[in-house]
């Protein structure tokens, strides 16, 4: 692959490379749909409360020479998600690179570790970026693989968003106003059904596995099921997802995060939400009702699927309801698979995050 799209990158950067560093001066890389910005966010917030820092968001799909000079001049620049042109754009010395990426601890495998035609073009990222956070030690090894750098450049600092579950949150609010929003019970226990995309596309109508009506006859009068989509599913999978039961389709809902504090349980399969999820300590189901298929077919985990996932595998829409009706779970097993991707459960990622940074620059 020549890159030439994001050597164009390259080249416009260079342009600024003689522009003065402003030590107060915060660059965030992201698309204009915003995509996975809630780590940034939480940074902003951070570099707030620590003086008159000044903040600039590098929109990678709307170029600008003006958006070019501030990203050169910036003191810190993080990132959030792949951003291939970093490859080709050579910051001054005393600018910090930061990835945060948006995922926490690792679970399916990515990058380098699938797609070895990347690995060049990801060591020179890797050149280009000073420090990659993530939220375990145990998982440095992996992300290195994955983003070809050094695991002297990993630091285990914690995933910025994840402070949200711990900030003064008005929990019967939040249920309540839900409720109202999509007219169902208060009294009703909230179960989230968040489905990973599959590249099969057969598989991606979950409906076609999940005996809804079935489902509400049996645990209808205590849950309703609520339904986020994957984007890709909605995007890509030709046919409509429907079904001839109720369920609530939560596929807009603006905050994933809010959705996994007000629900009561979770049903996925092969998603890293399961991950952030465990932090509640709340029953988890992986309904993999196509997990040999996906298991030999897509791109694996970076652990044991059957002996590893913090709660029971089910195939089938029976045993997935057997168990939600007769509470069959282990919660210890949620928060000792926690503890293998997440080395601290606090709160304050983006202190530390900042802590580290200001406290080491360069």
């Amino acid at each position: 692959m020549s890159y030439s799209k994001h050597k164009i990158y390259g080249l416009l950067f260079k342009l600024f490379k003689q522009t003065e560093i402003n030590n107060k001066m915060v660059s965030f890389i992201i698309d204009s749909r915003e995509s996975f910005k809630g780590n940034l966010d939480y940074i902003k917030k951070e570099f707030e409360k620590r003086g008159d820092f000044k903040f600039h968001f590098f929109y990678k799909d709307k170029l600008s020479f003006g958006s070019f000079k501030k990203l050169a001049s910036s003191k810190y620049v993080f990132l959030n998600d792949n951003f291939f042109p970093l490859a080709f754009m050579n910051f001054k010395p005393e600018t910090i690179v930061v990835q945060l990426w948006h995922a926490p601890g690792a679970s399916k495998k990515f990058g380098g570790s699938v797609d070895f035609e990347s690995r060049e073009i990801l060591a020179k990222i890797s050149e280009n970026t000073d420090c990659l956070i993530v939220t375990s030690d145990k998982i440095k090894d992996y992300y290195s693989e994955a983003f070809q750098m050094p695991v002297s450049k990993i630091k285990a600092l914690g995933l910025p968003r994840m402070d949200y579950y711990f900030e003064n949150h008005d929990l019967d609010k939040l249920k309540s106003d839900f409720s109202k929003k999509y007219n169902i019970s208060a009294d009703k226990k909230i179960i989230l059904y968040a489905p990973t995309f599959r590249d099969e596309e057969k598989y991606n109508n979950v409906f076609s596995y999940l005996d809804l009506e079935k489902f509400n006859s049996v645990l209808g009068e205590e849950y309703v099921l609520a339904l986020r989509l994957h984007p890709k599913i909605k995007n890509f999978y030709k046919d409509d997802i429907s079904s001839h039961g109720k369920y609530i389709d939560v596929s807009d809902f603006e905050s994933e995060q809010e959705l996994m504090l007000i629900s009561d349980m979770l049903i996925t399969d092969y998603s890293s939400i399961m991950i952030e999820y465990a932090i509640l300590n709340r029953p988890i189901i992986f309904f993999t009702y196509d997990l040999e298929d996906y298991l030999a077919n897509e791109r694996g985990f970076y652990y044991d699927f059957k002996t590893t996932v913090p709660g029971p595998i089910v195939y089938s829409s029976d045993e997935l309801i057997n168990i939600i009706h007769d509470d069959d779970f282990d919660r210890s097993r949620i928060s000792e698979f926690a503890k293998t991707q997440l080395d601290v459960i606090d709160g304050k990622s983006s202190e530390r995050i900042v802590d580290f940074l200001l406290n080491n620059e360069g």
